[in-house]
């Protein structure tokens, strides 16, 4: 288990690149199962949970090529499905969420498909019934059994149809277009996710010859075409690592330019840190942060309490809360964040009341942040990172901390930021990884 050694309490200063998009990543490197021809991708991110995504279609058969660090191409020439059947697939695939998505694409192309129920963070339920259910309804037949959690679908002939998704599940989105762009006649989708992650997606899929109308909204038509053909595509770069670098800015006190930010894809993210009294500037395509040594959290006109809460996209992201809170710390005034989608993902600040910070956790969702206005500052600690977006609130926390502070499991944090202690420390921050 990787640690990090912190030494906070460090402004930095300077410019940093986003990566590129992993949620992003994740669904576009699983469309290239859906067709035979060379596919290019571009600002793919160098993290683990890619990484181990391209492993795993790799030892299906896929060609992969790394032209560079960020560069690859794929070529699904000779898919081996008798591979989902094994052990070693079993192994790969239960550790990844992201592995879910190579259902759509197998059962459109090949007519049938395998997953184990797959893994991913602990942060409470993230069922996968909206995917299962599209495909029924698409004309599949859908298998598991409870004793051995391995799903199985199989469909001769997927046929278009009108569904209403249950809930606007981003990933169930992504799967259920990847199988209807191959299937018979039109696929209406309503209530669809329209994250830009999904928005990339079904442009990349156009490109291939796909045919979608609706880009952009919850309501998709998809008219189903016989095969899809190669094509190059570009990830857009990561709106929860930008957001990341935001708070880390405003509560170190640091002066930071965020270089290409694809600033209009950015959402509601630039406004929901402006809330915590966070000053930033757009220049052209980059975000400007200047030093603050105070930013005083917003109240609504009738003067009560400040909440940010998470929302189906063009809402806020729920990949940000944990960086909200952490910047609410040391901010003047209080706030309610509200996680409505996950009911575990705010147990870590458990971890933050011990670095001195003053929250109330009032349910497994709901947490009141009573901000100290840099009166009381973080202390280091030692801390354990239980998932992705906490562990880079913590490493937040901990820059920001008097003293020093070790933060174990960083696997957690490598799964979803590419090389951050070489980037931050690039800046003037002081952290040591320690193997």
């Amino acid at each position: 288990m990787g640690t990090f050694i912190v030494h906070g309490g460090k402004p930095l200063k300077g410019e940093i690149t986003p990566q590129g998009a992993k949620n992003e990543a994740l669904q576009v490197i699983c469309a290239i199962l859906l067709t035979s021809e060379k596919v290019i991708i571009r600002n793919i991110p160098d993290i683990s949970d890619v990484n181990m995504l391209i492993e795993l279609i790799s030892c299906m058969g896929v060609r992969v090529n790394r032209e560079s660090e960020s560069v690859a191409s794929f070529e699904a020439v000779n898919v081996d499905l008798d591979y989902l059947q094994t052990s070693a697939f079993r192994a790969q695939s239960s550790s990844l969420r992201g592995s879910i998505m190579i259902v759509g694409p197998l059962l459109a192309r090949f007519g049938k498909a395998f997953i184990p129920k797959p893994g991913g963070d602990k942060i409470g339920r993230r069922r996968v019934d909206t995917h299962f259910t599209g495909f029924q309804k698409l004309g599949a037949h859908f298998e598991f059994d409870s004793s051995d959690p391995f799903f199985k679908v199989e469909a001769p002939c997927l046929t278009g149809t009108y569904m209403h998704l249950d809930e606007a599940s981003v990933t169930g989105t992504a799967n259920i277009i990847m199988a209807a762009v191959l299937a018979k006649g039109r696929t209406t989708i309503y209530n669809a996710a329209c994250e830009p992650y999904i928005q990339q997606l079904c442009r990349m899929l156009v490109s291939m010859g796909a045919k979608i109308e609706g880009i952009g909204s919850n309501l998709l038509y998809i008219d189903g075409v016989k095969a899809l053909s190669g094509c190059t595509h570009t990830i857009l770069p990561d709106m929860i690592e930008i957001g990341s670098f935001i708070g880390m800015a405003a509560i170190t006190e640091s002066e930071i330019t965020i270089k290409n930010t694809s600033f209009d894809n950015l959402g509601i993210i630039p406004d929901s840190f402006r809330r915590l009294g966070i000053n930033l500037e757009r220049r052209g395509d980059d975000i400007f942060i200047p030093a603050q040594k105070h930013y005083e959290i917003e109240t609504f006109i009738d003067g009560s309490i400040m909440t940010i809460s998470d929302a189906i996209w063009p809402g806020l992201t729920p990949d940000l809360l944990s960086v909200l809170l952490v910047t609410a710390t040391q901010a003047k005034g209080a706030v309610l964040i509200h996680q409505k989608m996950f009911e575990s993902r705010l147990f870590f600040v458990d971890k933050l009341i011990d670095m001195g910070a003053q929250i109330i956790l009032c349910d497994p969702h709901r947490a009141t942040v009573i901000g100290q206005d840099k009166m009381i500052r973080l202390k280091g600690t030692v801390m354990v990172s239980p998932d992705i977006r906490a562990g880079v609130a913590l490493l937040i926390a901990a820059l920001s901390a008097d003293g020093k502070s070790v933060i174990h499991n960083i696997e957690q944090i490598d799964r979803g930021y590419q090389d951050i202690d070489k980037r931050l420390n690039a800046l003037g921050a002081d952290i040591q990884r320690v193997p």
